[in-house]
């Protein structure tokens, strides 16, 4: 196993954040925005894939190492999971004897499966993404929500501009992004544009994401209904873009459509909202926590196609106010779900477990 981890930093080592899916999801995102600040205020590692700049990484062998290494500042490491198998890895290193302190993040807005509570009751410490998320834990937790990086998230200088150079017909853009399938509402998107963008020319439609196999039919599903509407060139589904990427398209739409029908907290929507977009989101994650109808963005029920549209149209018809919307969003963004806030809070659970 390769060794990356001098044996002072090991010594130093105070928090381990591990990603161990292979599939690149809103997890994995979070992980990536916040391990950078959280290796500022801490002796912190990444475990796992995707790892980003600005955090050292911790190789296998490493990991092996730490049995046998009491941490130098505390009588305990940190293991900061967000799925199952990180939580299920913890407790295996746990059993082997490592001094560490597991905590989990959930933002799932369901019951959890009985298995995920057995994981749950073995935590040191949960936060919960949402008040909507911790009403479905059955244990004691701390709400922490999500933040967003304020500067790789920013709107562009000129957004007419910045669509211009996509080089898409029509002058603005409206998008889904995330991963394509039933659950994140795709299909009420494309419906949606499929009875507006005859009525709006000026504007073309994005579909940005991952589509895993098991949701390739559905997929072709909505590239057929597209094409049976003649409408190929203005509904673009464009795969899924490498990560630096996709700051880059949310310059470029003025309407973002966050569109789920069950959606644990919503990062797409934030990220939107702090590039600038109107968001038009339905009822789904933290979307009535983080918006305000009609201000800060545009709510809308779930799985309602019709409803969906009725809050889109007004902004194709007014841009101008889906720019003020965009304004307004960015502010709450910058002032309530910014990264640096939700680190903040983050470290702050870390060390009450270690003062205790």
């Amino acid at each position: 196993m390769k060794r990356e981890c001098d044996d002072l930093f090991l010594d130093e080592l105070e928090v381990i954040i591990p990603n161990l899916s292979a599939r690149y999801s809103g997890g994995t995102a979070v992980n990536r925005t916040i391990a950078p600040l959280i290796a500022q205020r801490c002796n912190a590692a990444w475990l796992g894939v995707d790892r980003p700049d600005g955090i050292r990484g911790l190789a296998w062998g490493d990991l092996l190492r730490l049995r046998f290494r009491a941490p130098k500042n505390h009588a305990f490491r940190i293991f900061h999971a967000r799925r199952n198998v990180e939580m299920l890895a913890g407790l295996a290193l746990k059993a082997l004897g490592f001094k560490i302190k597991l905590i989990f993040n959930s933002a799932a807005q369901r019951r959890h499966s009985r298995y995920t509570r057995l994981l749950l009751a073995k935590m040191d410490a949960i936060v919960a993404t949402s008040e909507i998320a911790q009403n479905f834990l059955e244990f004691p937790s701390t709400i922490i929500h999500h933040g967003i990086d304020v500067e790789t998230y920013a709107p562009p200088a000129d957004r007419l501009k910045a669509f211009a150079a996509s080089g898409l017909p029509g002058k603005y853009g409206i998008g889904v992004f995330g991963r394509v399938r039933k659950q994140k509402g795709v299909d009420l998107f494309v419906e949606s544009m499929i009875r507006l963008l005859p009525r709006h020319p000026d504007f073309t439609a994005v579909v940005i994401g991952l589509t895993t196999a098991d949701n390739r039919a559905f997929l072709e599903s909505l590239k057929s209904q597209v094409a049976r509407a003649g409408l190929e060139k203005r509904i673009l589904f464009l795969g899924e873009l490498p990560i630096e990427e996709v700051p880059l398209w949310y310059k470029r739409i003025s309407i973002y459509v966050f569109a789920s029908r069950i959606e644990g907290f919503g990062l797409t929507m934030l990220e939107a909202m702090a590039a600038g977009n109107a968001v038009v989101a339905t009822r789904a994650g933290a979307a009535e926590i983080v918006i305000e109808d009609g201000k800060s963005g545009v709510l809308a029920p779930t799985g309602d196609v019709e409803a969906l549209v009725a809050s889109i149209e007004p902004l194709m018809c007014e841009p101008e106010k889906a720019l003020r919307i965009g304004e307004k969003a960015r502010e709450v963004v910058l002032r309530d779900f910014n990264r640096e806030r939700e680190v903040d809070e983050i470290v702050g659970v870390y060390r009450k477990l270690w003062d205790a």
